[in-house]
């Protein structure tokens, strides 16, 4: 009786007035040019994934489509990302937005157009940590952790291998500083030494100087806090060519498919991580996407993760209307409820249209802590024979 009590529930909800179909549009915004282009397609693809899925349900607010409407962030140009950004919004219509990538642009974006506008922004790869504390209304949320947890883990991965002295550069920009002052922070803390902490600048065609500088201040490997289709690719040419370094450590903004082709095996022996788990969710992520190296691609995961959880705090509040649904986004991104997985987003609405709860564990093993971001978990990789390969998970 319970569960015909439930079914004759959802039926109603669904066939509802205040459910009538819709076309519903979501901005995705990255950067499809500048110095992350190469992971872009995949976090796109993602998202797309997750919308392409709920429309193909049909139930999703009285049967309402979900199309996605791209925005070029550039990831480093905050002009062009708040135009981009300000035109999904006043022209297309779109009622969130899965995005932006870099740290910079996605402030931009929260403080110029989706506070203003009302619109709720899910970013799955902007870590800064200043976003953390940044006045969003209750607006923006992220499913790529923070910088200061990545700090903590390049830290002990680091001294875990007996690498006690770094150099350490990075991208002169709200991502670079932050992760780079957080990995100094928590790795001189465990008793490791920086002996160079210095900026550069994308878009250089010689970092001569630059190495020179850090070769100068010396380091059992250098750490590279850039970008890989940008500067931090021109400092490790520049290390590589001069002999200054041939081992290297990158965080996530290195770690993509361009690293092994720019580089190959000059660069084995290096480290790196990037946000990543080995749960379930990610093992049916790589099924449903059915190329494991779109799948594993930095931040593919995270997008596919913050497009579901726009819809699903849709389907949860009744509404589209992102000052209704921004307050469900915590709820279906935590316990309690029936743990979701990717390819299980049709079930996941019909829960949420029966008045039930779920707990959205997704592609990256999503939990929103404090401010609406996640607590974490990194994918451990090394370069080896040219090749990045996963080494563990933390």
């Amino acid at each position: 009786m319970k569960r015909l009590m439930m079914a004759t529930a959802a039926t109603a909800l669904l066939a509802g007035p205040a459910l009538a179909q819709e076309e519903i549009k979501l901005g995705v915004i990255v950067g499809f040019t500048g110095p992350l282009e190469s992971l872009a397609q995949q976090m796109a693809q993602g998202a797309e994934t997750a919308m392409a899925e709920v429309t193909e349900s049909g139930l999703l607010l009285g049967g309402s489509t979900v199309t996605s409407v791209r925005g070029d962030s550039t990831c480093i140009d905050a002009g062009a990302a708040t135009a981009a950004a300000e035109r999904l919004i006043t022209s297309d219509g779109v009622k969130g937005i899965v995005g932006g990538d870099c740290s910079g642009v996605t402030g931009a974006i929260l403080q110029n157009v989706a506070m203003p506008n009302g619109i709720v922004m899910i970013s799955p790869s902007a870590t800064s940590p200043a976003l953390s504390t940044a006045e969003d209304n209750g607006l923006f949320f992220r499913t790529a952790p923070s910088d200061a947890r990545q700090g903590v883990v390049m830290a002990e991965v680091l001294l875990e291998q007996g690498i006690n002295e770094v150099a350490v550069t990075y991208t002169n920009n709200d991502y670079g500083k932050g992760l780079a002052d957080a990995f100094q922070a928590a790795y001189e803390e465990r008793g490791g030494k920086v002996t160079i902490n210095a900026a550069h600048e994308d878009g250089k065609a010689d970092y001569s100087a630059e190495v020179g500088a850090l070769a100068s201040a010396g380091g059992q490997r250098l750490v590279v806090a850039g970008y890989v289709d940008q500067g931090g690719s021109g400092i490790v040419r520049a290390a590589l060519d001069s002999g200054a370094f041939d081992t290297f450590h990158f965080p996530d903004g290195m770690i993509s498919q361009a690293l092994e082709a720019n580089f190959g095996s000059e660069i084995d022996g290096s480290t790196g991580q990037h946000p990543g788990t080995d749960s379930e969710g990610a093992a049916k992520y790589v099924e449903i996407i059915g190329d494991a190296a779109i799948a594993t691609s930095p931040f593919s995961p995270e997008a596919y993760d913050a497009a579901a959880l726009i819809m699903l705090a849709m389907q949860a509040a009744g509404s589209s209307d992102p000052a209704v649904y921004k307050d469900k986004v915590m709820d279906v991104a935590n316990a309690p409820g029936e743990p979701i997985l990717p390819g299980e987003l049709a079930k996941a609405l019909e829960i949420l249209a029966a008045g039930g709860d779920v707990d959205y564990i997704g592609a990256s093993a999503v939990e929103l802590i404090g401010p609406g971001e996640s607590a974490g978990n990194y994918r451990q990789v090394e370069v080896k024979d040219g090749v990045i390969s996963t080494v563990q998970f933390r």
